[in-house]
Formats: structure tokens, C-alpha cells, sequence
């Protein structure tokens, strides 16, 4: 799971949903406010034609029993909600208007020359108009005593609006809500003739404004979360496609370096499909180099096998003139080595024809002290014959490390090599072995004049040994170590005086290594850790 939240493709799936979820929010918070407006509209849009469903019987009539069932047959008056507040009856004449009989509710009023509603018309003067009983609320009868001027209409249905905001309507001419507990509340005057306006109140609840947004909020939230799923399954696929290539082209750069040359990335076919064009390009250069490795390595073993033929001949004259040495030490001393010569180019020559694939298996460990003794024996004749007092110590048990026999004896030789060749005839030398419980030490020490600069001899090829010095052989001993976990360090001889060299190489890669204590007897350490 951590690998995955630092890949390339949890990337693409972090970058899709970002995108695809601001996106979503950018066009679906305006939808969802939309539709929240829309609802609340539509609610009072249909209180408006409930309220306007009773214009035409308010044109026809003001009678209180008519309006009521006409109140009835509508939803909102079914519901309880709507309500008519009636404009007062008509007076005509200026305190021409008495009362007949006692001021009670439903009284008779006589008004010349017009008939109020729900009552006869007999000589000019209405008598015995009553009020339907339980259907009409009548705050205020149609005069409080003679002479005091028309009387406030007659209420039909459930009021929640105030008396004030309802004379407002009916004095303005215009509709408009106002706030009422529970919800709103449309008053819409409608006039009955040229001179009333009844006002018509219609109670919108709250839940009639948000009826149906939630359940838009939730289609809304399932299309954006539907969208984010659907980008993040592309982004996957498409992350997987990069990331898939990507692998490759590592897998094979991964096979290149440990050896395999004949690896090659695909560019084509069904395992390149869909990989994106920078990554082709990749794998493109990745086969042109792989190819272009080959051809340098093809190149390097026919030159190595090239020279080392053109030395056959030197090796044919050195063996002759072995041959004619006689006997003794010396000359058999010169034709073993002018043997082992021989074998090595021959070796050389092998190794530089065979192709990759057909090399034989290697086994990686030998016995350094084993080695050592050999290499250390092929060099005393030498030490012998220029006079040089050489010690082996250390090299009487097995110590075993994992490095090939040749390539230590390599390392050994160049070691050796190196005293020959940097100090005089007759110089002393040691070769000392130390096995700890990681690690493989090898010490060369000698009475030589040591090291000048320590850091020029161990870079590669800056070494200055005269003719026949390449600067190469403590470059290819340091080298070997580091391919352990060991290393080379260079400093003087506590014994010796002259120039010492410690080579150490890590027998156990998982151990540690301790700390030196001493050395064999007689000889001091040359280097603290």
C-alpha cells in the first residue's frame, strides 16, 4: 500500500478525482441551488392559481355561503389552508345607513336603494339577512350604531395573516407573501367591482418549499460521486498503461546491468499498446544503447584477443630462451612463470571468443590464505634472486572469502608487483594475513622509501611507477575490496618503515567488524579503525 500511494499511478487517481470533483461541485452546487428555486417557486406559483381559482366566484357574488363552497372545492380550502377575507356590503349615501333590530351578529341592515348580501330587497330596506352559521367569522358587524359609516367585511376559512398586512393587499391592489408562522402567506386581492377588492390568503408551508430538493441533493451527490468513480477507473487504466510501461523499460535496464544483453524492451506488438509516446521513445533509446553495449563488448574481446595473439611470439622467445637456461633455481623459477604466462593469454584468448551465454559457471570463494601462499611462493624466487628478506604470517589456516581464485590472485600480484617495482633491489617485505570474524585482512609492508601522495596512488590511472606502470593495479585490488563491502587503505609500516597497504575484504556481508586488537607477535597495528 505505501508503494502504491508513492506510484506514478495513485498520482493520476489523486489528479482525477481532484479535477473531476471540482468540476462536479462547479456545475452541481448551481443545480442543486437551482432546483432548490425552483421548488420554492413552484409552491407559490400553485398558491397563486389556488388563490386565483376563486376570482370568478368573487366576480359573481360576495355571498358568504357561495364563496364558502367555492372555497371548499379547492385544494387549499380542502386543506385548511386558504382563506377570503370579503370587502364590507356596499352603502350608498353618506349616514343614510340604521340598524333594524338589536346589534347582533347576522342583524338586518337597511340601506335605500340596495340589497346587502343574504338578504330581500322589499321598498328599499333589507331585512332579515342572516350569516351562514360555522362558515363565516364576522370580527365586525355591517355597522356599529346608526350613522357610523360601512362595517368591515365578513372572513371566510383559517386567517394567519395580519389584519394589517391584509389591508395593505386589498388598499395596494397587488399580491405579495408574508412571513406567518409555520410558512408564508400569499394574500391576493381580487376585486368584486368597481369599488371592493376582496383579499384572498393562501398559507404556503415550509415543507411545500423544499418539497423534493433532498432527494435532488442525493441524485445530484450520486451523479458527482458516479462521475469521480467513472474518472478514477480511467485514470487507473490509464496509469496503469504508463506505469506498466514504465516497469518495463526498468525491468530491463534492472536485466541489462546484471549481464543480460540480449534483453530488449518492446515497442510494438500487444505489450506496447497504449504505452504513451515519450515512454517509446524510451524504450527506442533503450534498445539502441543495449545494442551499442554489445558492440562495444564484441569490440573489446576481439581487441583483447587480438593482443593478446601478438603475444604469442614474445611468449615463444621468452620459453625458447627459458629452455636454454640450464638448470637451477632460477631458470626453473623463469619457466614456470614463463608457463603460467602462457596459460594466462591463452586463457585471454579463450574467454574473448567465447560468447556470453556460453561462459561457464563460476564459482564465487576461495581460501585467501591458500592464494596467498601460492602467489607469495611464485614471488619468492624473485625476492631471492634480487635479494630482498621477505615473512608470510598469518596464511597457516583457512580463511575462506567470497571472491573468485583468480581475481585474488590478481589483487595478490598487483600487491607484490608493487614493492618490486617501487623499491630497490634488496628491500625487505611482509605479507601478513588476519581473519576476524567478518573480515579478511591482507597486510604489504615494506622497508621502502612509502608513499608520497596516498590519494593519487589510489585513483585510477594516476599512479607514476616509471616504464611498465599503468597506475591501474591498486585501482583493481580497491575495486575487488569495495565488491565485499571491504576496502584499501594505504599508510606506512609500524615495522617495516616503509609503505604499507591493508586490504580488506568482508568474508560475512551481514556481520560487523570488530575492532582490532593487535597483530601477530612481534608487530605492532599500522592502522586504527
Amino acid at each position: 500500500m505505501m508503494r502504491l500511494r508513492h506510484s506514478l499511478r495513485w498520482a493520476l487517481i489523486k489528479a482525477a478525482v481532484a479535477g473531476t470533483t471540482m468540476v462536479a461541485l462547479a456545475f452541481l452546487i448551481p443545480l442543486g441551488l437551482m432546483v432548490q428555486q425552483t421548488a420554492r417557486d413552484r409552491a407559490f406559483t400553485a398558491a397563486e392559481r389556488q388563490a386565483a381559482a376563486l376570482g370568478p366566484a368573487l366576480a359573481i357574488t360576495t355571498d358568504q355561503d357561495a364563496i364558502a363552497r367555492a372555497v371548499a372545492s379547492t385544494d387549499a380550502g380542502t386543506q385548511g389552508r386558504m382563506a377570503v377575507h370579503l370587502p364590507p356590503a356596499e352603502s350608498a349615501g353618506a349616514g343614510a345607513g340604521t340598524l333594524s333590530g338589536p346589534g347582533s351578529a347576522g342583524g338586518v341592515a337597511s340601506a335605500p336603494g340596495a340589497t346587502a348580501p343574504g338578504a330581500a330587497a322589499s321598498g328599499g330596506t333589507a331585512q332579515g339577512g342572516t350569516a351562514p352559521a360555522g362558515k363565516v367569522s364576522d370580527p365586525a358587524v355591517a355597522g356599529a350604531a346608526a350613522g357610523s359609516g360601512p362595517s368591515a367585511g365578513a372572513t371566510i376559512g383559517e386567517v394567519r395573516a395580519l389584519a394589517a398586512d391584509v389591508a395593505s393587499a386589498g388598499g395596494q391592489g397587488r399580491s405579495f407573501t408574508v412571513e406567518v408562522p409555520g410558512g408564508y402567506a400569499l394574500l391576493q386581492p381580487v376585486a368584486v367591482d368597481t369599488v371592493r377588492t376582496a383579499v384572498v390568503e393562501v398559507f404556503v408551508a415550509d415543507g411545500d418549499l423544499t418539497r423534493g430538493v433532498a432527494t435532488a441533493w442525493q441524485v445530484l451527490s450520486g451523479v458527482a460521486l458516479g462521475l469521480v468513480a467513472v474518472s478514477v477507473l480511467v485514470a487507473d487504466r490509464m496509469g496503469a498503461r504508463i506505469v506498466g510501461s514504465a516497469r518495463r523499460l526498468a525491468a530491463a535496464a534492472r536485466s541489462l546491468g546484471a549481464g543480460d544483453l540480449a534483453v530488449r524492451v518492446p515497442v510494438d506488438g500487444k505489450q506496447a499498446a497504449g504505452s504513451p509516446e515519450e515512454l517509446r521513445e524510451a524504450a527506442h533509446a533503450f534498445n539502441a544503447m543495449a545494442d551499442r553495449v554489445v558492440q562495444l563488448l564484441a569490440a573489446e574481446r576481439e581487441l583483447a584477443a587480438d593482443l593478446s595473439h601478438r603475444l604469442r611470439t614474445p611468449l615463444t622467445v621468452l620459453r625458447l630462451n627459458a629452455a636454454s637456461l640450464g638448470e637451477g633455481d632460477a631458470a626453473d623459477a623463469t619457466r614456470h612463470a614463463v608457463a603460467q604466462l602462457e596459460r594466462e593469454v591463452d586463457q585471454i584468448i579463450r574467454s574473448a571468443r567465447r560468447a556470453p551465454e556460453d561462459a561457464p559457471a563460476v564459482t564465487v570463494g576461495c581460501d585467501a590464505a591458500e592464494v596467498i601462499r601460492e602467489r607469495v611462493g611464485f614471488w619468492s624466487a624473485l625476492a631471492e634472486d634480487e635479494g630482498r628478506r621477505w615473512q608470510l604470517a598469518g596464511a597457516d589456516r583457512e580463511t575462506p572469502v567470497p571472491v573468485q581464485r583468480g581475481d585474488l590472485a590478481a589483487a595478490v600480484d598487483a600487491l607484490l608487483g608493487n614493492v618490486f617495482r617501487h623499491t630497490g633491489v634488496g628491500t625487505a617485505f611482509s605479507v601478513d594475513v588476519l581473519a576476524t570474524g567478518s573480515s579478511v585482512i591482507v597486510l604489504v609492508g615494506d622497508a621502502g622509501p612509502g608513499f608520497t601522495d596516498p590519494e593519487a596512488a589510489l585513483k585510477r590511472g594516476e599512479g607514476h611507477g616509471g616504464e611498465g606502470s599503468t597506475g591501474l593495479g591498486l585501482d583493481i585490488v580497491r575495486k575487488l575490496a569495495e565488491a565485499t563491502g571491504g576496502d584499501l587503505a594505504l599508510g606506512r609500516s609500524a615495522v617495516l618503515g616503509g609503505a604499507e597497504i591493508r586490504l580488506r575484504l568482508r568474508s560475512r556481508p551481514d556481520g560487523t567488524v570488530p575492532p582490532r586488537t593487535g597483530r601477530r607477535r612481534g608487530r605492532g597495528s599500522l592502522f586504527a579503525r
